[in-house]
């Protein structure tokens, strides 16, 4: 079993290592619930996930709701029974040990920030730069 959970706690879940798909997804709509360039999401079986304590959902487009911990505010959860019929996304960095499931598609290319294609080529840094 993975476990996670929100920043400050109040939300913890566990689900199965059985995931259907794992994926960097690109979309506007993850990009800008998450403040990030690109999202990492693991999606799993609605029975194969246990969810403790409260969150507070976002209807964030017409068929999509996102979940996120009302009282720090980190994203855990998106659904959508249209795209993702009887599935719950979880995003994979809200993992206690999100290695243990690393991405393996990306998805949603069609809405990805222009920079990303060569954002791996850019310098590296251990910590932030002298």
């Amino acid at each position: 079993m993975l476990e996670g959970g929100c920043h400050c706690g109040a939300v913890r879940y566990r689900m199965t290592e059985e995931v259907v798909y794992s994926a960097f997804c690109h979309c506007e709509d993850s990009r800008r619930c998450g403040g990030a360039p690109v999202v990492g999401w693991a999606a799993v079986k609605r029975d194969q996930i246990e969810i403790q304590g409260e969150t507070t959902d976002y209807q964030s487009s017409e068929n999509g709701t996102r979940s996120f911990c009302g009282r720090c505010g980190t994203g855990l959860f998106y659904v959508n029974e249209v795209v993702l019929p009887g599935l719950i996304d979880v995003q994979i960095a809200t993992l206690d040990e999100p290695e243990r499931l690393p991405p393996q598609i990306h998805v949603q290319v069609a809405d990805r920030i222009g920079w990303m294609e060569t954002a791996d080529q850019l310098p590296r840094f251990e910590r932030y730069p002298g």
